[in-house]
This record gives C-alpha cells, structure tokens and sequence, in this order.
C-alpha cells in the first residue's frame, strides 16, 4: 500500500511542478522534457530485464546444481539455530535458509551479479512456502477465491524480513565505489572503505531491529547476541586488516578476493554435484532456464518504477527537495556542507544508476577528496536502491501488497544516511 502512494505521489507531485514552471517561469517545453525522459525510462526498464537474463540463468543454473547436489539444503541445517529466529515462520532446514545466506553472503563480498539470482531464488522458495500455507488455510478456513488470490500477492513476515537485509545488507568489499574514485585521480581513493563499513552496519542494524519490532520477533536472546557480537568482531577485523594495507594493495586485494571467491563458488557447486553423482549439465540447464521466465516477469514491475522516477527527477521535484532542506538546516544554524552530496543519497533508494551519476557529478563539481566528494561515496556504498529491489524481488513473485517492506526498507536507509554524514564529519570533517 505505502509503495502505491509514494508510486502515485512521483506522478502527481512532478506534473504540479511542471504546472508551475509553465505558468510562472515560462518553461514551456517543461512538460515534453518530462516526458521524453518518461519514454527514455521506459525502454531502459526492458532493456535492463532483459540484460538480466544473461546472469540471472547462469547463476539459477548453478543454484539448481547446489540444491540437487544438497548443498543448499546443508547450508539451511547449518544455519537454522541463527535464522529460526530471524525467520521463525521458516520450516528447520528448508532450503530458502541456505539460498537466503547465499544471497546475504554474496552482497556482503559486493558480488552484486551473483547476489541477485541468490535472492530471486531464495524468494521463489520463500513464495512457493507460502502457497503451501495458503493451500492449507483454503481447506481449513473455506477461503473464497478472492481471499486465496489476495493471499498469494501479500508479502510474508519472512519475505519482508529477507528484503529488508538484502537491502540494508553489509558491504564488506564496495569494488565498484573504490575503483570510481580510483579513476577520479583521488589521492586515496581507499580511505572511504571503512566510513562505507561503519555506515552500512548502522544500516543493517536499524532495518533488522525495526523489522524485528514489526514483526514482534525477540532480538535479545543468546544465539542472536552471538551472532550480532561475531559480526562486530568481524568487522572489527575487516578494519583492523584493512588499516595494515597501503591504497594500492587494499585496490588489489579487493579485487583478487572478488574473482577467487566468484570461482571457487563455481568450483564447489560442481564439485558437489559431481559427487553426489547427478548430471551436473541436466542440473544447470534447468535451473537456467527459470533465468528466462524470470527476467520476463519482472518487467511490468520495473517499469513501474523507472517511470516514476523518471518524471519525478525530470520534474525538478528532487533537487527543490535538495534545496528546501539546505535553507532549513541553514536557518536552524547547523552546517550545511553536506547538502552537496544529498542527490546521492536521495537517487540510492530509486536508481544504482542514477545515484552513481550523482556521486560521479559531486566528485566532479567539488572534487575526489572534498567533503562533499568523500560523502557522496560513502553515501553510494552505505545504502541501497530499495524501490528498485522492491520492484524485481517482489515483481518476481508477483506481490502486489508489500505491508511494511517499504517502510522498513526506508527507515535503514535513513539510517544509513544519517550514520554516513555523522561519520563523514568524524573522518572528513
């Protein structure tokens, strides 16, 4: 529901300030420039699903490898004390745990291309859950098919709970922001890595303990706390292994670590099909072509989307909201430096690639290694493009009714925010 009002109010509050630079400002041609970007919108959104089919059959391919070789089915037993408490309406061992920490894993390492089918898959197993329950509920309740139908498009406790961690997920390796400032010429393009750490893990922490409160799910019990302390203590180490590196080695490091884990993922998953005996060729072709249906089906709701950012940003909408919080903060005497890096933070939840934009624009206008420049970046690095993995994850399953995803999602994102200026100011201040 709240993502059909924030759908609704991009349309409705960017024609009223095309309306007004018409009337007041003489803009005529405000209204053509929106929709022309519109129609540009519209043929990326396709163009972006389609593009995905590539990666998204390949690793579905490979994830039907580790499920028919039982390596998926291992993960869900091995992890089933940590996440029977984060997902307690999850059957023990079910195989959406062991896809769930694939997915989870993968974002960690910033394997982005191989996160997403993970995280597809572990929906799929998430959603296919939910129909046996629905199914259950229609024979012991008589549900009408109206009731059934609604119930298949409302998103569970646990999907919810699952994209809310993809989305606030900690980034452990943010390649793609390093290797950005790297080419800018910034005179350390690493010394954003541990501010985009500190700033993520406030994102997760918040997403998880809201989400957590939504759902009435106990945090403070001793498998939980272990698991929080090990993840500080892991980080910890992260930083502390980082700090012992020069510029040039934590570049290279980054980068070797990101190819060697890709292939020994690879390697393990035939490597265990192989010895479970099954046909490992049968295995990946099937699995790669749920790769095809799925790209398919994601495009209505990623056009969705896209369209509405595209006259939203076209509107001039974002950058009066930009400017309407810079006189605010102005009048009430705070520092306004960070304002410069705003569009960054405000495009992340909507488009990767429009806030990439942004974040290379503020490098550009304001330089690498400006406070501005080091914002931004942290910013692209401690959040993430929520509407658009709302739109692929759940458009996936085809959930229309996403109850407190949205909100949930948002609030970590806003955490994330806020935690990156505070330690922008502490690091670069």
């Amino acid at each position: 529901m709240v993502l059909n009002y924030i759908w609704i109010g991009f349309f409705v509050v960017a024609f009223f300030i095309c309306l007004i630079k018409f009337v007041f400002t003489g803009q005529y041609d405000v209204f053509y420039t929106m929709f022309e970007e519109l129609s540009k919108m519209t043929d990326t959104a396709v163009t972006l699903s389609l593009g995905m089919i590539g990666v998204l059959a390949f690793w579905l391919g490979m994830m039907k490898i580790a499920e028919r070789g039982g390596l998926v089915n291992a993960l869900s037993r091995l992890l089933s004390p940590v996440f029977v408490k984060l997902f307690p309406s999850i059957p023990k061992g079910h195989p959406a745990m062991g896809s769930i920490f694939m997915n989870m894993s993968a974002n960690m390492l910033g394997l982005d291309n191989s996160a997403t089918p993970m995280g597809l898959k572990a929906m799929k197993e998430l959603d296919d859950l939910k129909n046996e329950d629905i199914e259950k509920q229609r024979k012991e309740k008589n549900l009408s098919d109206a009731e059934v139908t609604r119930l298949r498009q409302t998103a569970t406790d646990p999907m919810i709970m699952f994209l809310v961690l993809n989305t606030s997920g900690v980034t452990l390796i943010p390649v793609s922001v390093l290797a950005q400032r790297s080419a800018m010429n910034a005179a350390q393009p690493t010394d954003v890595f541990i501010p985009i750490l500190l700033a993520t893990f406030c994102s997760t922490m918040v997403g998880l303990i809201v989400t957590s409160l939504y759902q009435r799910i106990n945090l403070l019990n001793r498998t939980l706390l272990m698991v929080l302390g090990g993840m500080c203590f892991l980080m910890a180490a992260v930083v502390w292994g980082i700090n012992q590196l020069d510029p040039d080695s934590v570049d290279l490091v980054s980068n070797s670590a990101t190819g060697f884990i890709l292939m020994a993922i690879i390697v393990s998953f035939i490597s265990v099909g192989l010895f479970k005996r099954i046909n490992v060729y049968d295995a990946f072709v099937e699995g790669a072509k749920e790769g095809f249906t799925t790209a398919v089906r994601i495009i209505p709701y990623l056009l969705a989307i896209l369209a509405g950012i595209a006259v939203f940003k076209a509107s001039g909408a974002m950058q009066w909201i930009i400017d309407g919080i810079a006189w605010v903060v102005g009048a009430l005497g705070f520092n306004t430096d960070f304002v410069g890096a705003l569009p960054t933070a405000m495009m992340k939840p909507l488009s990767g690639g429009g806030a990439r934009g942004m974040m290379v624009d503020a490098m550009e206008t304001y330089g690498p290694d400006s406070f501005v420049g080091h914002l931004a970046c942290i910013f692209q690095g401690s959040t993430e493009t929520t509407f658009y993995i709302l739109a692929v994850y759940f458009g996936s399953v085809s959930i229309r009714y996403t109850r407190h995803a949205v909100t949930c999602g948002l609030l970590a994102d806003l955490a994330g925010i806020i935690a990156a200026i505070f330690i922008a100011y502490m690091f670069f201040g």
